[in-house]
């Protein structure tokens, strides 16, 4: 994020400045406990994102194996189920943060990933996935996910929207790590102890966070409400929401579904096909880090409107994919452009909210539409999808026109403030 759209937000408030704010020059923008923050941040995503980038190896294994008995759409809920309350609890995490309790939601986050991860090696019925994977996994992700992006943001202004890139590609590279050990490990060792290696390295890795990271700012002497309902009469903020759930309605009908679309239409060997999730995920980690660097020279919504416009392109494309090779480089341009989708969101947030010191509580009640729309997208497509008989084009069109939907709101976004202020940048 540029300092043109922090001196937009120092206008803003120029009259009124909260006690928790802090001025654009009292932020490091660098520094070696700065940078620590990235990487405590990196490793919150890595633990919390990682893990729900991963369900596309479960769905896989469920609907083959252990729940083979349940339809994918039915299955499908488990993973939609982690990414909802994920964004869901921001409502309650943003605003905890807010009142300098950081320490405390990656303590409780960590102990919910760990322990639902833990309890879903134990499970073999449905509700009991739900329950531990969905719910508990999901919870835990939720009080990771806000402090992770909304510490990064108070600690950067030039280099914002590049170090939380670097932030959100843990969940990438999370994403293609953690497949691999499932898939590696599950066949020679079993479901159990694969997914308890699983919920172990997730252990290690947030007792690192936790060493490392710091908050910078003070909790302001009056704490925030739960919601600042003031936001809702914002037009950019309520354009934007709109903007994520419609975006989120069909983002990850890919990372769910493109495996098992290799191995059924493109007659991908199965331990081929699997990496196809990899791969998108690979690709994401480019598509986290590479906008970042653009969108600090260009803006954040100058950057994610062509990412958003492009990878609905690709989703329409995919209609006529039947060959591998063809899904192979879908896989990686689509992992790509999606990656800003997921990356950007936060800086947008903090671009459009007039005081830092409640862009944790923004962040989360603008996430919880994107939960939603995460929540109902996979569900679904998976509901109008016909995997016995390779029918996948009705999903595949209704994830693509969600995806154009999304895109078209964004640039909503951008016209709006393109009349509202001087200058191109945003």
């Amino acid at each position: 994020m540029s300092s043109t759209s922090l001196t937009y937000n120092d206008e803003q408030t120029r009259e009124k400045k909260p006690p928790g704010s802090s001025p654009p020059s009292d932020i490091p923008d660098g520094g070696l406990h700065a940078y620590l923050q990235v990487v405590g941040a990196h490793l919150l995503f890595f633990n919390s994102w990682g893990i729900i980038n991963t369900f596309g190896v479960y769905q896989e294994y469920y609907s083959t194996d252990l729940l083979s008995h349940e339809s994918a759409s039915s299955i499908s809920w488990i993973g939609t189920l982690q990414g909802f309350l994920l964004f869901l609890i921001g409502i309650l995490t943003g605003p905890v943060f807010d009142r300098g309790y950081f320490r405390c939601l990656v303590i409780l986050g960590t102990f919910l990933v760990v322990f639902g991860m833990l309890m879903t090696s134990l499970g073999n019925t449905y509700y009991q996935m739900i329950l531990a994977q969905g719910v508990c996994v999901g919870l835990g992700a939720g009080c990771l996910f806000v402090p992770s992006v909304a510490i990064v943001a108070t600690y950067f202004t030039s280099k914002r929207a590049l170090m939380t890139g670097i932030t959100a590609a843990g969940g990438s590279i999370g994403g293609v790590i953690y497949p691999i050990v499932f898939r590696k490990l599950q066949p020679t060792i079993g479901f159990p102890w694969a997914t308890r290696i699983i919920a172990f390295m997730a252990l290690s890795m947030l007792c690192v966070s936790l060493a490392i990271m710091r908050p910078r700012t003070a909790p302001p002497p009056k704490a925030h409400a739960l919601l600042d309902l003031s936001a809702f009469r914002e037009a950019p903020f309520n354009i934007f929401s709109l903007a994520l759930f419609l975006s989120f309605v069909g983002l990850y009908f890919p990372f769910f579904y493109a495996s098992i679309y290799g191995s059924r239409i493109t007659h991908l060997d199965d331990d081929v096909s699997f990496y196809l999730l990899p791969v998108l995920n690979a690709g994401s980690i480019f598509g986290r880090i590479v906008p970042g660097l653009v969108a600090d020279k260009a803006g954040s919504l100058n950057t994610i409107i062509p990412c958003a416009v492009i990878a609905a392109i690709l989703a329409f494309a995919w209609l006529d994919i039947t060959n591998a090779p063809g899904l192979w480089v879908f896989s990686v341009l689509y992992g790509f452009f999606s990656g800003a989708i997921v990356s950007l969101p936060p800086t947008i947030v903090a671009l459009i909210s007039p005081d830092l010191s409640l862009v944790g509580t923004r962040m989360g009640m603008s996430f919880t539409f994107a939960g939603l729309g995460l929540l109902i997208g996979n569900p679904i497509a998976g509901s109008i999808l016909n995997v016995q008989d390779g029918k996948f084009k009705p999903a595949i069109a209704f994830s693509a026109a969600t995806l154009i939907a999304g895109a078209i709101a964004l640039i909503a976004v951008r016209a709006w403030l393109l009349r509202s202020r001087k200058g191109w940048k945003a």
